[in-house]
């Protein structure tokens, strides 16, 4: 009977070290990613193209295009996937166009700087940060006539929009972003036209690029 014993004994280690042998080598689980870290303050530049209408009392809505170039700074606080950013920037631009309609020596408007100051709101993934921001635009409006002075005047409007950052390994990311500006309108009078009220209006698209470098 005990020879029994020992011999079922030996069969069961016997087999449970062939089945152990036979087992696959075991797998590491996957290491945690943490969410990229983007906070921090930043400094960048920036640049792309705008569109949109001007529109004067004396003469109606007309289409302006044109391009924009300038220099941001900005600070991002992270918690868990959510950053919450202010940025401001300062661009030169070259946005313009003009009308014959009512005017046909050609009227004109131009903005030539524009400026905001935002918030942004981003949702962290590793290194992708979609986000939307919104706050202040300044600028300027200036409307052109032959033969009247025309004025130039510096507005404060809005502007909202979206866009996506992308970090690359070390400090540097870039982005693209949408923007629409509205720096409302200018009381041109007599220096614009022979209408004591005539005004001008301005807003724009912007879609532009950026690279930035966090400190």
């Amino acid at each position: 009977m005990k020879q029994a014993f020992l011999a079922c004994v030996s069969a069961l280690a016997f087999g449970g070290s062939v089945s152990a042998a036979d087992l696959p080598p075991l797998t590491k689980a996957p290491v945690y990613q943490p969410f990229y870290n983007w906070t921090g303050f930043y400094l960048g530049i920036n640049g792309g193209g705008a569109w949109s209408s001007s529109k004067w009392d004396s003469t109606g809505e007309f289409d302006i295009s044109g391009g924009v170039f300038g220099g941001t700074a900005g600070y991002n606080w992270q918690t868990g996937p959510w950053v919450f950013g202010l940025e401001g920037d300062v661009d030169g631009a070259r946005i313009k166009g003009h009308t014959a309609v009512a005017c046909p020596l050609g009227c004109e408007t131009r903005n030539t700087w524009l400026a905001t100051a935002r918030g942004r709101i981003g949702y962290a993934s590793y290194q992708f940060l979609p986000y939307v921001t919104g706050g202040v635009a300044l600028g300027n409006i200036e409307a052109r006539r032959p033969f009247f002075a025309g004025n130039d005047e510096t507005n404060v409007g809005w502007t909202v929009g979206a866009g996506l950052e992308y970090a690359f390994p070390g400090n540097w990311s870039a982005k693209a972003e949408y923007l629409f500006f509205d720096l409302g309108d200018m009381k041109c009078g007599l220096a614009c036209s022979a209408l004591t009220t005539d005004s001008v209006r301005f807003n724009a698209h912007v879609l532009r690029g950026g690279i930035n470098y966090r400190f």
